[in-house]
């Protein structure tokens, strides 16, 4: 059962339902001789009618003292979709625009200008999950430290909430090890249904010790993650694909990103990288996850608690409401 109550003593009010039965209320007219008056069927179902409404009125009064609600429940669903965790860069940098500027006054208050590189991730994310029906979608952030926002849920107005949090102004540096590593833990416990995915938007990258690498070698391969990233190139900046025109400069302190790519392309896991360095080659890359993501997908919708209480109190007053009427229909001989 899914039903319950929150307190139990009020239920047995539900004895005086049978007042009904023995008393209906209504005026009862005299007559000599009953056994004359032919039988009446009309009147006879009109009384059950009434003694059974009253009764039901008592029953629904009773109910909403006693507090009645519908337990959580899980639904199962199946859909096209999939585990989707957007892991979002709060470094300095990408509150500055694609140009490495910060972002106009105009557009800081709610005008035109160019937008920062996190406020154009937010909201082409945001355009992201409008149009994900059926996806478990969580979010997570990180800069020296990684932060949880949002575990994965179908409470799509929650992760449009989640993505509007990460407005804060921006923290310190970039540790993107943390990140995915809290990203990858979204996926604890969950069945692999559907496609999981990890969604990096950054700007930026920062050299990954051995250590760190091993583990999310592993995190990576139990978990069975698609990984794209799309990185907001700030201009003039080098690319994720760019040979350095110097070998000296063909290390990871040199080329964080382009290393970082390296390393998630070894990972022989299903890995897309976009390079985007307006928000429109952004809304580009992010249309094509769009696009591509759509596989079947089984998950359980987790529905809340249900507050029966004003229901019983709206159904015991139209019961009410009809047994008026029903009075003001007595006619005086």
């Amino acid at each position: 059962m899914n039903l319950a109550v929150e307190q139990v003593w009020p239920l047995a009010g539900l004895l005086l339902c049978a007042l009904p039965l023995w008393r209906l209320g209504m005026r009862a007219g005299e007559h000599p001789a009953l056994d004359l008056l032919p039988a009446d069927p009309f009147s006879n179902l009109v009384d059950a009618l009434l003694r059974l409404l009253g009764a039901l009125t008592i029953a629904a009064l009773v109910l909403g003292l006693a507090g009645p609600y519908r337990k959580e429940q899980q639904v199962e669903r199946i859909g096209h979709g999939a585990h989707i965790v957007l892991l979002l860069d709060r470094s300095n940098s990408m509150d500055n625009t694609f140009a490495g500027k910060a972002p106009d006054v105009g557009h800081l208050n709610g005008g035109s200008g160019e937008e920062s590189k996190a406020a154009a991730a937010r909201r082409l994310l945001t355009q992201f999950v409008d149009h994900r029906d059926h996806d478990l979608i969580g979010v997570a952030a990180y800069s020296t430290s990684p932060l949880f926002v949002m575990p994965l849920t179908e409470n799509k107005p929650a992760v449009r909430a989640a993505i509007a949090a990460t407005a804060q102004p921006a923290l310190a540096y970039t540790n993107v090890s943390k990140g995915l590593a809290l990203a990858l833990s979204y996926f604890d416990d969950q069945p692999v249904s559907g496609s999981r995915i990890v969604l990096l938007v950054s700007d930026g990258a920062a050299v990954i010790d051995p250590d760190s690498e091993a583990k999310l070698r592993q995190l990576f391969k139990q978990r069975q993650v698609r990984l794209y990233w799309v990185f907001l190139r700030t201009a003039n900046s080098p690319g994720l694909f760019e040979m350095p025109t110097d070998p000296r400069d063909d290390n990871a302190q040199a080329m964080p990103e382009r290393y970082l790519h390296l390393f998630f392309s070894s990972l022989n896991i299903p890995y897309q990288a976009y390079e985007a360095e307006n928000p429109g080659a952004m809304r580009q890359a992010i249309d094509d996850i769009n696009r591509l993501e759509h596989r079947p997908l089984h998950y359980f919708e987790r529905i809340p608690k249900q507050d029966l209480t004003p229901l019983c109190y709206r159904v015991a007053a139209g019961l009410a409401a009809l047994l008026i009427g029903a009075k003001l229909c007595e006619v005086k001989y």
